[in-house]
């Protein structure tokens, strides 16, 4: 596909959506700046998928939230990623109006290392293999989500699960799905 201008930034094909401002087809990955200017514009959640750790799925048996020695953690190229993708959005003078993340040390590296600050949230909290309350879980992010002010940009960091519930999309480790109040998928991007 072509890329088109907007203004003085190179964007995805763009549709109207339903606030009437132009938007990123979510069935396409755009880039991170594509990404940054759909946030802009409409506010919303981006929701990011832990980025890159050790190998493995899920946790080893003996897992302890708040103990990350027994938990599936970020590798150095995680780490790295995080690192950058702060940096990267500090050199766009962007700083989202609030951080969460899942009490997994995993999500709270992440977040930390791109963002600094972070509140933990339980309803961020992975619920793979029989984990947590998957439909508790998923009505306190949509109760969250249409509580949010218009234009206020959260950051939720978080599991595949998670955001797999909430938008039926699969996501890569790293990558973000940004969210409207109503948990529609605007745009999505490789932030790793």
């Amino acid at each position: 596909m072509a890329l088109a201008r907007m203004g003085s930034v190179v964007a995805a094909p763009l549709m109207t959506g339903w606030l009437g401002v132009a938007q990123a087809q979510p069935e396409r990955r755009v880039s991170r700046a594509e990404l940054l200017v759909v946030w802009r514009q409409t506010g919303g959640v981006l929701l990011i998928r832990h980025a890159a750790t050790e190998s493995g799925l899920g946790d080893p048996p003996g897992f302890v939230i708040g103990q990350c020695r027994t938990q599936r953690n970020l590798n150095e190229p995680g780490r790295q990623a995080s690192r950058a993708l702060g940096a990267w959005l500090q050199a766009q003078n962007f700083k989202p109006d609030g951080v969460r993340s899942s009490q997994w040390c995993r999500c709270q590296d992440t977040a930390r290392l791109a963002f600094g600050a972070y509140e933990d949230w339980p309803a961020l909290n992975s619920t793979f293999a029989g984990q947590g309350d998957p439909a508790a879980q998923q009505q306190a992010l949509r109760e969250r989500l249409q509580a949010l002010p218009a234009g206020r940009t959260e950051v939720w960091v978080t599991h595949q699960v998670i955001m797999s519930g909430l938008t039926g999309a699969y996501p890569g480790l790293g990558e973000g799905f940004l969210v409207d109040r109503q948990g529609r998928l605007l745009a999505r991007a490789d932030l790793a």
